[in-house]
């Protein structure tokens, strides 16, 4: 999966469209009704992922069961969430080395995560 893909997903399943709060190439991704963050995509510098080479790679944050993202940190293409809580955040990588599909799930529970707080009546 990269960038492009992301966009595509999120505008179909949640009709999100990339926010660049910086005025850079890094988007935000939010509710539509809280504006909580549930989704960064990025580009990083491979060093700042303990990742080998020169160059940036394109990241994707997203919020993560602590349990889950500590089991998914040991698996390829997964790391501690860059310049993010790295308890609660987990960063992949959008080089091809996770399956659209599971980074598709990832963004569902990430977008779930960060749903606005609805009260009990």
């Amino acid at each position: 999966m990269n960038r492009q893909k992301v966009f595509d997903y999120v505008k179909t399943a949640y009709g999100t469209e990339p926010d660049y709060p910086w005025f850079d190439t890094n988007a935000v991704l939010r509710h539509q009704a809280s504006r909580k963050w549930y989704g960064l995509v990025m580009e990083v510098g491979r060093g700042k992922l303990g990742l080998p080479g020169e160059g940036v790679v394109e990241i994707l944050n997203v919020k993560c069961d602590p349990m889950l993202a500590g089991a998914l940190r040991a698996q390829e293409g997964f790391h501690p969430a860059y310049h993010m809580n790295k308890e609660k955040w987990l960063t992949i990588r959008l080089d091809g080395s996770v399956p659209d599909a599971e980074i598709e799930k990832l963004i569902d529970l990430s977008y779930e995560l960060t749903q606005p707080f609805r009260r009990r009546v």
